[in-house]
């Protein structure tokens, strides 16, 4: 049998075996709308068997040499090494991913387990002063079942980064993926991990709806819940773990605003700026939702911009289109609504603006201000909204405009020039001559604002931190002695 043969996990779930659910759902493809697969759909029932499985096996695992946990994680970054064709194939099929974009991402995902090996390995606590003759320290434990939710368009990068740092670090984890995608973004891992030698109930895929994942979020033996999502939904995850005095770790959506300075290559900038709007049809977090372009320079980079947008096809990914579909027709629907409101507003649409079925094609708003809805809204859509500015006091007050803070580009003929101006701006990521979509686990990655609550992802500072509580422990020769 093949690795991820799908008589494997088909129709079924993962709780350290392959688990048949008494409910199953069709893998449909939104580029053809053939179903390509099935699995199966866990009830709230099923989680709670699996979170207690989770917990129990969590022990022994933590107690593993971290030695053995990192040689783990170097195995299941091998063995996604030698699948990646496979998982690109998945992601190309079930999260509609052109073929660039889903091979990079398979790359990325191998990249976070072997960080992860490293990550395992690290000094996990320090030695510290103490005005008694003891030895007094603290150490990093880890904080037993992490809960995971990830999302639909990047499902394979955007659930290891969560996945791979806490199992390293001695956790359990119990993933529950977008149902659009609980095949790249899910069992795939389940079918890597497994082979890699985790032990049965430290990992966990339960496919499932909004019951399933709010039953995850308030499970009593899940303390920390690491969520990718919308805002919305990351508003009421973070508020409700709040209730539960939970760790919730909230990467959310975004706004953002890619700075175009005058003096700058405008070829280069509207290359740059289509990229970061275009890529993967504009369902990224980190998508280039504000083009704010000096008015010097606006004509020609929105003529620019244009023609790049004019000429990106919009089909099926297996063919090489550079467009691949929306999602579904719900998102769809909600790009369209936001162009069409914004057009009626007084913007003006200089490309695309149309559909074909699930392939939107790229569009440009040009003269979108600050009260306009493509402006003011994620779109999450092959959608470029320009707007002008003069001074760069306005540029700020535009930046500040939005509620959102996750990525920031600034292009300019004067790096050092940006650089002092992104000291105005708030951003939890700044690309200085670059679009605004960028990804590296080495790297620390969250946002401010309405995007999140900082970075809890990427490098080993910021994964210890997520996955692990701080625990002070003294220790002396003899048995304290006290007046009474």
């Amino acid at each position: 049998m093949t690795f991820f043969d799908p008589q494997t996990w088909s129709g079924r779930y993962f709780d350290g075996t392959w688990a048949g659910g008494s409910a199953t759902a069709p893998v449909t493809s939104p580029s053809t709308g053939e179903v390509i697969g099935h699995v199966a759909v866990g009830t709230v029932d099923d989680l709670d068997r699996t979170v207690h499985a989770a917990r129990r096996a969590q022990m022994e695992w933590a107690a593993t040499p971290a030695e053995h946990r990192a040689a783990v994680m170097r195995r299941a970054a091998a063995i996604i090494e030698e699948n990646t064709d496979t998982l690109a194939r998945w992601l190309s099929d079930e999260a509609g991913s052109a073929q660039g974009k889903a091979h990079f991402e398979a790359g990325l995902v191998a990249n976070e387990f072997h960080l992860a090996a490293a990550t395992a390995m690290m000094p996990y606590g320090q030695l510290l002063r103490s005005a008694r003759p003891r030895l007094s320290l603290s150490r990093r434990r880890p904080v037993g079942v992490v809960g995971v939710i990830s999302p639909f368009n990047f499902p394979g990068i955007l659930s290891a980064r969560s996945i791979a740092p806490a199992l390293a670090l001695g956790n359990a984890v119990v993933l529950k993926p977008d149902p659009r995608t609980s095949v790249s973004g899910g069992l795939f891992f389940a079918a890597a991990l497994e082979e890699a030698g985790v032990p049965a109930g430290v990992f966990s895929v339960l496919p499932g709806g909004i019951e399933v994942g709010s039953a995850l979020v308030d499970h009593p033996a899940v303390p920390v819940i690491s969520f990718t999502g919308s805002t919305e939904a990351g508003r009421v995850i973070g508020a409700r773990a709040g209730e539960l005095l939970k760790r919730a770790h909230l990467e959310l959506g975004g706004n953002n605003a890619l700075v175009v300075l005058d003096g700058v290559d405008i070829a280069a900038a509207a290359s740059a700026g289509a990229w970061g709007s275009f890529l993967h049809q504009g369902q990224i977090c980190m998508t280039t939702g504000r083009h704010l372009v000096h008015e010097s320079i606006y004509d020609e980079y929105v003529a620019r911009l244009s023609a790049k947008a004019a000429a990106l096809p919009a089909g099926d990914p297996s063919s090489g289109a550079p467009l691949g579909p929306i999602i579904d027709e719900r998102q769809r629907d909600k790009i369209d609504a936001i162009v069409r409101e914004t057009v009626d507003a007084g913007a003006r649409l200089t490309a695309g603006g149309q559909y074909d079925g699930l392939f939107y094609e790229a569009t440009v708003l040009a003269e979108v201000t600050p009260d306009h809805a493509a402006f003011q809204k994620e779109i999450f859509g092959p959608v470029a909204p320009v707007t002008r500015f003069g001074s760069i006091d306005e540029l700020v007050e535009l930046v500040y405009a939005s509620e959102y803070g996750l990525s920031l580009g600034i292009l300019a003929k004067d790096a050092y020039r940006a650089y002092e101006l992104a000291d105005r701006l708030p951003s939890g990521i700044l690309h200085i001559n670059d679009q605004t979509v960028d990804d590296e686990s080495q790297a620390p990655f969250g946002g401010v604002g309405a995007s999140g609550t900082g970075a809890r992802f990427g490098g080993h500072e910021a994964n210890i931190e997520a996955f692990t509580e701080t625990q002070w422990v003294t220790m002396q020769a003899d048995v304290a002695t006290y007046p009474f």
